[in-house]
């Protein structure tokens, strides 16, 4: 039988805080707040890095994806931890999203449904065109530059028609061996910020403002943003909703992360439901809906 049945997964450098690291403290604070949840409801839980070699995968019914942030920079050790994992326990979200979710393709799927999402291109592994060749082309004024599968802002670089020169090395060292997005940057980041939609169960329970510090589009709390209360309109939820029915079947907890495009439409920045940032310090009853919906489906398989 296994010994839990939930793990948490995080990454190493989140197993603890250290002393004044209030981010990695937030961290904690939320996964206390959902085991806690999840306890109340009979629920053996524990907690690990997904890189622990101490730790048995198939003694967990289950592995919920809370903060493995570094599975971007390590993904040549992270995508056969992936396969090999799924194949002992069960994911929440389910493997198969996961897949779909953790390379920015998926932005196409949904442009394709539908989905209002900024102008986008892919350059793919070993195009041997320079950046300015590429950008020429899109006649952008300025345009941010990342990786396919990439997180926190990793290589994620904000690049306008007078210092695309100075990114051609790091542009050409990225697109040896990994696909990249070049999108139009979107003026609202700066001025108005990103929101987020928690979308639970298909219902969506709070929104979070995020914001960068001055003059920086970096709106993660690591890079010094802030986030703030926010209370959206309906508009705005149905939007954050449709994306998560828009995608595919089977999400069980998803953020939806949204702007104002430059043409002041909502626009879906991206939607994470591999391994986001929920903020359930800020909304307490988003972690009891989502403990509960957790217990049923553990019910369900017993």
């Amino acid at each position: 039988m296994p010994k839990f049945d939930i793990t948490l997964l995080t990454s190493r450098e989140f197993l603890v805080a250290e002393n004044g690291d209030e981010f990695a403290e937030t961290i904690l604070e939320e996964d206390r707040l959902l085991t806690s949840a999840l306890e109340k409801r009979g629920l053996s839980v524990t907690r690990t890095n997904w890189d622990n070699p101490d730790f048995s995968w198939a003694e967990t019914r289950c592995v919920l994806f809370r903060t493995p942030w570094d599975y971007f920079n390590r993904y040549d050790e992270f995508e056969p931890w992936l396969k090999n994992t799924g194949k002992v326990t069960k994911f929440i979200n389910p493997i198969e999203i996961i897949h779909w979710n953790i390379d920015k393709h998926y932005m196409l799927d949904l442009e394709r449904a539908g989905i209002n999402i900024p102008p986008t291109v892919f350059v793919e592994p070993g195009d041997t065109r320079k950046l300015s060749e590429i950008t020429k082309e899109l006649n952008w004024d300025e345009f941010i530059l990342k990786p396919a599968i990439s997180g926190g802002a990793w290589h994620t670089y904000r690049i306008g028609k007078d210092n695309i020169a100075a990114h051609e090395e790091i542009y050409k060292e990225l697109i040896r061996d990994r696909s990249l997005l070049v999108q139009e940057y979107q003026k609202s980041i700066l001025t108005e910020g990103e929101v987020s939609y928690i979308v639970i169960g298909g219902e969506f329970t709070h929104a979070i403002l995020k914001k960068g510090k001055a003059d920086d589009f970096r709106i993660q709390e690591s890079f010094g943003g802030t986030i703030h209360e926010y209370t959206p309109t309906p508009e705005e939820i149905e939007f954050a909703q449709n994306v998560v029915r828009t995608s595919k079947p089977g999400i069980i907890y998803a953020r939806v992360d949204v702007m104002r495009d430059n043409n002041g439409k909502l626009s879906l920045g991206e939607l994470e439901v591999f391994e986001p940032a929920l903020w359930l310090r800020k909304h307490p009853p988003a972690a009891e809906l989502f403990a509960g919906i957790v217990a049923g489906i553990l019910q369900d398989k017993s």
